[in-house]
């Protein structure tokens, strides 16, 4: 049963965390974005905690307005008590009078076809959202932590000299570019970050994710791996923009997961911290083949023009350099790159969208 698959990746996630996650133990956490990829991981690593670990239980407030979020079986968590579960927007204050002793600000719309869509939308996830949960931080004096989901999208196209890309590479970024609602609303929500910590002394972390994926993607997600997956089970011919030379990293849910919540528990406040793979470097071109290879069932791979909705400007190259969390958080990445898509396409397998060409 692929539910048993997310289950066993939740587990993973706990284990390799140890006796750090006592710390959420009895504590209020408020999450933004719950109903969204990582989000949904999220809710279950801390339901999964309490059932399995913990005395007295936490409680998660999950928020979302389901503008990219949505609902899946496998992770389904409705009628428990120790989740509650709210639809609203952070680009607006939350009304939440309890206390907060962590928030993750997780909310956002990650996928270029998407903030193409929702530019202003995206923006105000960004801004507005970091500020209204900052000020929400700071209305508890209890708070033990608080991270923002950034994006190795800040880094831009990086100069070839600073890839591996470390956290002090400033980015070479437009401001009015294609892509600057995602790339500068997340710039900016670094910097008002920052600001609280500098100003109020809020435990204020950043996380710079470097290309998670895993079971729960959505099927019409239209980043690579979920269109790659998809075209591959139903044997079609899987599009490469461009040239395909252009290279990712790509980091298994569990390794990022674990990166996170130790970003939010160790991490220094005013910092921002890289979590991702730095060992699985692939061009496009490459990564499409190895599909193909995986689903060996006949399925594959063309070279194409970029398409007209896809925004211009995708950086050429993105591996991030994890010395920082290395050595400031004893994070290192387990999962290789093709054992983690084998685990991705069989979860995928068990989703009738990512089976059914006219649900795309």
């Amino acid at each position: 049963m692929k539910k048993q698959l997310v289950r066993e990746d939740i587990k993973t996630i706990v284990d390799k965390l140890g006796d750090e996650v006592l710390k959420f133990e009895g504590k209020t956490i408020l999450l933004s974005g719950g109903s969204g990829f990582l989000g949904k991981y999220f809710v279950l690593v801390f339901t999964y905690l309490n059932d399995n670990v913990f005395e007295k239980p936490c409680k998660v407030i999950s928020v979302d307005n389901f503008i990219t979020g949505s609902h899946h079986p496998h992770f389904n968590t409705r009628g428990r008590e120790d989740v509650l579960q709210v639809w609203a927007d952070v680009s607006q204050p939350l009304p939440v009078r309890e206390d907060i002793h962590y928030i993750l600000h997780a909310a956002g719309v990650a996928s270029p076809v998407y903030y193409k869509k929702y530019p202003l939308e995206t923006i105000e996830s960004a801004v507005s959202g970091v500020k209204n949960l900052l000020e929400l931080a700071r209305k508890n004096s209890e708070l033990e932590g608080f991270i923002f989901f950034s994006s190795s999208e800040i880094y831009g196209d990086p100069d070839p000299s600073a890839v591996p890309t470390p956290e002090t590479y400033h980015g070479y970024v437009s401001s009015v570019g294609p892509r600057a609602c995602y790339d500068e609303s997340k710039r900016l929500g670094e910097t008002i970050s920052t600001i609280y910590n500098e100003q109020f002394g809020l435990p204020t972390k950043i996380v710079r994710p470097f290309n998670v994926f895993g079971p729960g993607m959505g099927h019409a997600d239209r980043r690579v791996l979920p269109m790659f997956a998809y075209k591959a089970l139903n044997k079609e011919v899987i599009p490469v923009h461009g040239d395909g030379q252009q290279t990712r990293t790509f980091c298994y849910i569990t390794d990022a997961i674990e990166g996170f919540l130790r970003v939010l528990l160790l991490g220094r406040p005013g910092e921002s911290y890289n979590i991702g793979n730095d060992e699985n470097e692939i061009s496009m071109r490459n990564l499409a083949k190895l599909f193909t290879e995986i689903e060996s069932n006949g399925a594959t791979y063309e070279m194409i023009p970029y398409p007209e909705h896809y925004p211009a400007g995708e950086p050429q190259r993105r591996c991030p350099d994890l010395t920082k969390a290395r050595t400031e958080l004893d994070y290192t990445p387990k999962v290789h790159l093709e054992d983690g898509l084998r685990r991705f396409i069989e979860w995928c397998r068990s989703d009738e969208r990512y089976m059914n060409p006219e649900k795309l």
